[in-house]
């Protein structure tokens, strides 16, 4: 059972998932790059995220791979950047990496099953940032609500 959430704290997938983790009052986290750098600015101090001592995302995106049982990617459109290289670095850590093409949703089993496979109690959220992939955040938000409804887990 997914006991916290962590991620980067970008715009986008990441924030989608630290947003709806703090809603359902589930522990949220991770590791952010020093300075809480994001396109926006800072990340919000409302976010309980760790700087790591580099200013550079690749540092962050691998500390969160590292940290967590699993990686849930909620992506939009073509995998690139980022999300390309938070997949390259679960698979060379060993660590499992759901894929959800947000255009076609995934249904609540797999993600259960996918859980269940990999005992995932710490899950990192990744995926694009806003401003490469405009909405990724609302369908990311929308995604992550319905799946963590499938487990029960709903806002207090």
């Amino acid at each position: 059972m997914i006991q916290r959430l962590i991620s980067g704290g970008q715009t986008g997938a990441d924030r989608a998932g630290l947003d709806v983790g703090l809603a359902l009052s589930l522990p949220v986290g991770g590791w952010c790059p020093q300075g809480r750098r994001a396109e926006d600015g800072p990340i919000p101090s409302r976010y309980p995220l760790v700087e790591t001592p580099e200013a550079d995302y690749d540092t962050r995106t691998r500390r969160n791979v590292e940290d967590s049982d699993g990686t849930l990617i909620l992506n939009l459109g073509h995998l690139d950047s980022g999300t390309a290289l938070t997949i390259k670095l679960a698979q060379q850590i060993g660590k499992p990496c759901l894929i959800v093409a947000l255009e076609e949703g995934v249904e609540p089993e797999t993600f259960q099953a996918w859980l269940a496979a990999y005992q995932i109690v710490v899950l990192n959220i990744a995926g694009p940032r806003e401003s490469k992939r405009p909405g990724v955040y609302d369908a990311a938000c929308c995604c992550l609500e319905a799946l963590f409804q499938s487990l029960s887990i709903t806002p207090p």
